[in-house]
């Protein structure tokens, strides 16, 4: 299966990206059929395990997504784990440094290049047997997350690590870190400012910013900005807002009855 994330990347374009919070396989073939380019399993704060994810992996196979996971953290045992599962990207949170970004990498790619054991379980049911690992370490993406003002300090040594394919900003965490209230379509010069910083940095090195959106008029205006990967906000979130809009105006229209 080609990594779609990287073709649309190669073609110029910008990858619109759904996100799982829910560990449900039904509802991730929904958001499968609903036009994304990718989709990623929330290993990190949504309510997904391992098992979960396969289930969700399963259910999106028949669609023309690309399978993606945010792993909980920057450790070789799941990193490798989701790998084996069928990830073809994995974004990793709170990488604040060059070294933690080489781990990440490292964890991430097959030797030489890196240290992962082989043994994809799931992963191979992509292709023909055999092929996955010849492919693996350039079809497979390593995102890093840059979310602290920590991360921001130490950008251009985290971009210069070999095998990283582009970033994925945390507004919230970022926020929070220089001392702002949490929120995800931040209006902040500073921060603005620091977005601003990182599209330009890693055009310089041919990688690609992400970020995480609260719905279509963030994503539009971070595309605005420069981004290459905008995610719309999550399942649950998604749900709730239509869920929302839909009781309102039919308690609106209602005369008073409802």
């Amino acid at each position: 299966m080609a990594n779609k994330v990287k073709e649309i990347w190669a073609a110029g374009k910008v990858v619109v990206n759904g996100w799982l919070a829910i560990p449900s396989g039904f509802s991730a073939e929904v958001m499968a059929q609903c036009g994304f380019d990718s989709v990623t399993v929330d290993m990190q704060h949504g309510v997904q395990d391992y098992q979960s994810m396969i289930q969700c992996f399963q259910a999106m196979q028949a669609h023309p997504v690309t399978p993606m996971v945010r792993v909980p953290w920057n450790e070789p045992g799941i990193i490798g784990k989701v790998l084996d599962g069928g990830a073809y990207g994995v974004i990793c949170p709170m990488i604040n440094t060059k070294e933690e970004a080489e781990r990440f990498v490292q964890y991430a790619k097959y030797p030489p290049r890196g240290t992962r054991s082989n043994g994809p379980i799931r992963a191979m049911m992509y292709g023909s047997a055999g092929t996955y690992q010849q492919t693996a370490n350039e079809e497979t993406l390593c995102i890093p997350m840059i979310e602290t003002k920590t991360a921001v300090e130490n950008l251009e040594a985290i971009l210069d690590v070999k095998g990283i394919a582009g970033v994925y900003i945390g507004p919230s965490d970022l926020g929070f870190s220089y001392g702002l209230h949490p929120t995800l379509d931040r209006t902040e010069p500073e921060i603005i400012k620091i977005y601003e910083r990182i599209v330009k940095e890693c055009d310089k090195r041919g990688i690609f910013p992400g970020i995480h959106c609260s719905g279509a008029a963030g994503a539009a205006l971070a595309i605005e900005r420069g981004f290459k990967l905008v995610t719309i906000m999550n399942d649950s979130g998604l749900l709730a807002m239509s869920a929302k809009s839909h009781i309102a105006e039919t308690r609106k229209n209602s005369g008073g009855k409802a």
